[in-house]
């Protein structure tokens, strides 16, 4: 087979994990969190934290999937620390609002991501964009509102930890710029992944263990009635990483435009899978929301690339 060929065939089976682990992640959370009877979203973050620890270290310390970087100082620790915090956050937010929200609401909120990091942006470091790129974000703002109105499954917390999410998401990636900016400080994303696991899984700990007290001796009930909830569990953890490690090698083995139009359609392709496995009723206006809301992200990425 030709070098070319190759490359092609191992591009487009990089992008097939990318989505399955994206998207498997995603719709094993909402079963595990709505379905279940697992309702513990902050232990659920720290079981994913806690495979992302060892993984990561296993993949890069012995698998040498990308090479080590070391923390080089006190301050530079803090930083990460504060990453992770922010991160955790996110995630956990994530994870709060499908125990509420239809898989399908989730996606579309989470699309007006681009909003929120411009808006972090301007205020945190005054990067201004072209008044047309600022002008594309209004569809993505209007459609959410929209899909709003038109969610049958609306729930007013599930929404409100759902936009949180989004907005820490945005922040954390805006905050990551600002603190990790000098050349010595630059992690990729992987060691980065490598050294926030942990501190995440010491902050998510005790709180699991505060906001979710029952939660051992619910899981372990759980795990005696239904045998495969380990598996489940085990299953969504790695999955979690593997979205990480697929999310790196996609983004080094294609362009930024390729990696953009890719996420956009794996909002929709897990909006149009979760439709079929839950069920949930959806209406032609929060459809016509969510499509104007994942139309403005793509005209907001194509104003930034050439308004740039």
């Amino acid at each position: 087979m030709p070098s070319s060929k190759k490359e092609a065939l191992f591009i487009a089976s990089l992008i097939a994990l990318w989505y399955s682990s994206n998207i498997g992640v995603l719709l094993l959370n909402k079963f595990l969190l709505s379905n279940y009877g697992f309702r513990f979203p902050i232990f659920l973050t720290m079981c994913h934290m806690s495979a992302c620890a060892i993984l990561s270290y296993l993949s890069i310390v012995f698998l040498k999937i990308v090479p080590l970087q070391v923390v080089k100082s006190r301050p530079q620790l803090l930083k990460i620390a504060t990453l992770s915090v922010v991160f955790c956050g996110s995630v956990v937010g994530g994870n709060i609002s499908l125990r509420y929200l239809p898989v399908s609401f989730n996606q579309a909120v989470g699309a007006t991501t681009p909003f929120f990091t411009a808006v972090f942006a301007y205020l945190m470091t005054f990067k201004r964009e072209a008044w047309v790129t600022y002008a594309a974000l209004v569809p993505v703002v209007v459609g959410v509102i929209i899909a709003s109105g038109g969610e049958p499954g609306f729930h007013l917390f599930g929404f409100i930890m759902c936009i949180s999410a989004t907005a820490a998401r945005a922040f954390k990636s805006v905050l990551q710029g600002i603190l990790l900016s000098s050349e010595g400080e630059k992690l990729n994303s992987m060691n980065l992944l490598l050294y926030m696991s942990p501190i995440a899984v010491l902050v998510l700990l005790p709180a699991a263990l505060i906001i979710e007290p029952n939660v051992l001796d619910v899981t372990l009930e759980l795990g005696r009635k239904h045998q495969y909830m380990w598996l489940l569990l085990l299953l969504n953890s790695t999955m979690a990483y593997s979205a990480n490690l697929t999310n790196f090698l996609v983004t080094k083995h294609t362009s930024a435009l390729t990696l953009q139009v890719l996420g956009n359609a794996k909002g929709a392709v897990a909006v149009v899978i979760s439709i079929f496995i839950f069920r949930n009723p959806v209406t032609f206006v929060g459809i016509a929301g969510y499509s104007m809301t994942v139309l403005g992200v793509v005209a907001y990425g194509e104003a930034k690339r050439r308004f740039r």
